[in-house]
């Protein structure tokens, strides 16, 4: 059916690249590429037998004209970037130039600016309209599944949504003192940055970790959970008809925030260069450098994950409560990709974005994010690919 253009080569990247395979019906051919070409060849070396036609190439991502020209080679039908976030725009700006359709799993963020916001792809509308493609931002879990979580319950159970809290449970186990499930930048930066959330039309703002509840999550028992500012928070809130309040609320052990805290403390969070043996370099940039791997807690992560949304409104004039999740096992995702369930979770989203692109049903000229379109044909495909749901009608709420 097409061909894709997958760009990055990490954890999540691994997963994109085997749930394709595991499609060739719909992924004919793809070609992977990143800076480092060696890890592009590690994944198809990982790879089961498969009618998917499988290739890799080097490529700096930071470089318009090297996308472009590997674009111009390959000829591909849509681009899936699971590269950094920095490399958002880079990336589209090469689209725009060939023609071709995008998706990505996270918003831009400016290197040197800790923020998490949409107006830079936003700003994108006009142009990808007028090219006649069509930009998908955020198909990964969160952003990504709860969009289109929310999508779905405001057409099936609700008139009007009031409310709704993102709820982001990681109770896996990976034996080490400190360590981020995804690339320990973004995580860190993430984490460190103010809290925020929507209420009555505006943003309240809150510091880092200020807010924190106990939550009872189905399988993986209480967890205490932290109030972030998280980028679907931004376009939920723009195309939710009736929110009044939408709030992200994520898990951390008191160990991890321990450890947070005296690197925080330390200065090794830090995303300003300092002068080093006669180089400049960012403490977090060296930080990173001396953690683990993400993509290397697979083999050694127990536990599971609990992600979903609970929404609270009105359906026929009655007040109306729904909670949708997904419950996905680290080791059983190891098992099937070799990614541990952080990976999964964002991986296996991207890849259904994908398919429904490449099928004509995700498709119109412009730049959207998931709750857009049609959420049904992405939750059938969610329980279809790895992710199956669970829903409740009486969820325990959060205060």
């Amino acid at each position: 059916m097409g061909k894709a253009l997958i760009i990055g080569a990490g954890g999540v990247s691994n997963v994109v690249v085997h749930k394709c395979c595991q499609n060739p019906d719909v992924f004919e051919e793809i070609c992977l590429a990143s800076r480092t070409k060696a890890k592009c060849d590690a994944i198809v070396a990982s790879l089961p037998e498969t009618k998917t036609k499988v290739t890799t190439a080097q490529v700096d991502a930071d470089n318009t004209q090297e996308v472009v020209d590997l674009i111009r080679s390959f000829q591909p039908d849509i681009v899936i970037n699971v590269a950094l976030p920095y490399q958002d725009l880079t990336i589209m700006d090469a689209c725009l130039e060939t023609g071709v359709d995008y998706l990505d799993t996270a918003n831009y963020e400016p290197p040197d600016v800790p923020k998490f916001e949409y107006k830079w792809q936003w700003a994108y509308r006009e142009k990808f309209k007028k090219a006649g493609i069509t930009a998908l931002l955020g198909s990964g879990f969160d952003p990504g599944v709860t969009g289109v979580f929310s999508a779905y319950a405001q057409k099936h159970y609700f008139d009007e949504i009031h409310t709704i809290d993102i709820l982001d449970a990681n109770a896996g186990d990976h034996g080490y003192s400190f360590a981020t499930n995804f690339n320990p930048e973004i995580n860190i930066r993430e984490i460190t940055a103010n809290g925020r959330y929507f209420k009555d039309g505006h943003w309240v703002e809150t510091e880092p970790l200020e807010i924190k509840k106990v939550y009872d999550f189905p399988q993986i028992g209480e967890k205490d959970i932290y109030l972030l500012y998280h980028e679907e928070l931004e376009s939920l809130s723009q195309n939710i008809k009736g929110i009044k309040q939408i709030r992200f609320w994520m898990t951390f052990s008191q160990k991890y925030l321990t450890h947070l805290n005296v690197l925080q403390n330390v200065g090794m969070t830090s995303i300003e260069p300092i002068e080093f043996e006669g180089k400049q370099i960012a403490p977090i940039h060296f930080l990173k450098a001396v953690l683990p791997d993400p993509a290397s807690l697979g083999p050694r992560t127990k536990g599971k994950t609990n992600i979903g949304c609970i929404f609270q409104g009105r359906k026929d004039g009655k007040p109306q409560t729904y909670y949708v999740y997904n419950i996905c096992d680290h080791e059983e995702a190891y098992r099937e990709v070799g990614s541990q369930a952080i990976s999964y979770t964002t991986g296996v989203p991207a890849m259904i974005g994908a398919m429904l692109m490449l099928q004509g049903t995700w498709k119109k000229p412009g730049v959207y994010n998931v709750e857009e379109f049609d959420p049904d044909p992405f939750m059938d495909a969610l329980n279809k690919h790895g992710l199956p749901w669970h829903e409740s009608f009486e969820p325990t709420l959060l205060d």
